[in-house]
């Protein structure tokens, strides 16, 4: 009598390590949810909710790798997340906001950006899996992240949500706007990626107090302040464009 095969032995994941996943669904969701406001007219709101999916999505891959639950699952999640809500959601809302009056030619702009970023997110995945799963973790990105091009596009509203009484800008500006930041998303151009900058020990409380002041700044003027963080990134784009491309180049 032959034995019975022994049944495969089940795998089980603690919560803590869906934690990452559920991080990033719930960014999914608050992506959608803009979608849904920016048609109702609620910009703010989207808005907020796409940065707070923004938020999400910088903490979803840290905490997986503090709690060691990377998985390929939770990396084609996170892709897809990013191009719901930065290559989906934030051109939607655009699009409602300010590029209706364009009619055929706001709706270029909006696919533009959607094909960039997607073609952005590809190419960092296949980056990620020639590199060993490690792809961007050097200290350039190559072209912009698509979160910072989603965020750098809604920089027109950043600027009229400050300015209550400015009227949005033309739509065709909107729109070429739009499309060359999705350029710079595709782009060869190198940007900073934070992640292996280092700070001195000495140079710790300066940094913390310069981090307190930017959060309260956030907090209380928090339109301006995005505007501020969108002109200094864009003055970074355009410094490596300039400077460090060329002699690398």
């Amino acid at each position: 009598m032959t034995p019975e095969p022994e049944p495969p032995a089940r795998r089980e994941v603690t919560l803590a390590q869906l934690l990452p996943n559920m991080l990033t669904v719930a960014a999914i969701c608050a992506g959608v949810t803009a979608i849904r406001l920016g048609v109702q007219g609620d910009y703010v709101r989207a808005v907020q909710l796409l940065l707070i999916a923004g938020v999400l999505d910088g903490l979803d891959g840290r905490l997986a790798r503090l709690l060691r639950s990377s998985s390929a699952m939770g990396a084609e999640l996170d892709s897809l997340a990013d191009f719901v809500n930065f290559g989906v959601a934030a051109p939607l809302v655009i699009y409602y906001w300010g590029l209706q009056d364009a009619r055929q030619a706001g709706w270029i702009a909006v696919l533009f950006f959607a094909v960039c970023c997607v073609m952005r997110l590809a190419r960092f995945n296949v980056s990620a899996r020639e590199e060993g799963g490690k792809g961007g973790s050097g200290a350039y990105f190559q072209g912009l992240p698509s979160p910072a091009g989603a965020l750098l596009a809604m920089l027109p509203m950043f600027v009229t949500f400050a300015l209550p009484d400015m009227s949005p800008p033309p739509a065709f500006l909107t729109g070429l706007y739009m499309a060359g930041v999705g350029l710079l998303m595709i782009s060869p151009v190198p940007i900073w990626s934070f992640k292996k900058t280092r700070i001195s020990r000495e140079n710790v409380k300066f940094f913390l107090l310069a981090f307190a002041c930017v959060a309260a700044a956030l907090v209380i003027f928090t339109w301006a302040a995005l505007i501020v963080m969108c002109l200094a990134y864009v003055g970074m784009v355009i410094w490596a464009a300039l400077f460090w491309y060329p002699n690398e180049g």
